[in-house]
């Protein structure tokens, strides 16, 4: 059966693009304008992913997002963020309310196709990211249940997100080793995932501010990568 995607963006320039390119790989693919269109569609029929423009009038993209990871029905629907270079912050923001990744426009469609292809082949089988057999790893005051997906610092429970999750595992099963952002990115989306390093340093301020106070033993190697202090 065909995935099935939701491309939300006021341009529809963009959208024709997403289309396009994703319709020529066999993905089927339903567009909307705006946030409450969008809505109304996921209501009415099962979608596989989300590709969400941060701007949208009405229903801000943010908001669409907290909607979606809120409610029972849809947290489990992927979403990729689509993006400005200028929109750091917002970047952080999205990732930390549960998007799966982002995709700073303009894009091209070989990276749009690859984003999209790994967020699926993560959604329909997300073991194959996890190799350790540990069934909880407890490294300073946290504990990681890899099992369970459940993380707290000081017996209290951190909500992150499953690509946080990963993060957090990968560094904390081999805490000392330096891992360079492309390491990272290998481990958790696959080889000849395009990336930027942005892309991994952002998603490293979000895990670290959902920490808290445990978020400095994740550690920046000045010129190489990060690393989980021993």
């Amino acid at each position: 059966m065909k995935a099935k995607i939701l491309a939300v963006d006021d341009e529809k320039d963009i959208l024709e693009l997403v289309s396009y390119n994703l319709r020529k790989e066999g993905l089927e693919v339903v567009t909307s304008l705006n946030g409450e269109e969008a809505m109304k569609l996921i209501k009415k029929a099962r979608y596989d992913m989300v590709i969400l423009d941060l701007m949208l009038p009405g229903i801000q993209g943010m908001e669409f997002c907290k909607m979606l990871k809120h409610s029972d029905e849809t947290a489990g629907i992927p979403v990729i963020m689509l993006t400005a270079k200028s929109e750091e912050m917002d970047k952080v923001l999205g990732l930390e309310i549960g998007a799966d990744d982002y995709i700073t426009k303009p894009f091209s469609p070989r990276v749009l196709v690859a984003r999209v292809r790994s967020v699926l082949r993560t959604k329909k089988d997300p073991s194959r990211v996890e190799k350790s057999t540990e069934k909880i790893i407890n490294i300073h005051e946290i504990s990681i249940d890899t099992r369970k997906h459940v993380v707290t610092v000081d017996h209290k429970p951190v909500d992150l997100t499953f690509s946080e999750f990963r993060l957090l595992q990968l560094l904390a099963e081999r805490p000392g080793w330096v891992y360079s952002r492309y390491q990272i990115v290998d481990a958790l989306r696959g080889e000849n995932y395009p990336v930027t390093e942005r892309s991994v340093d952002v998603q490293i301020v979000g895990l670290r501010k959902k920490l808290g106070s445990a978020g400095k033993f994740i550690q920046t190697v000045r010129g190489v990568g990060y690393r989980f202090k021993e």
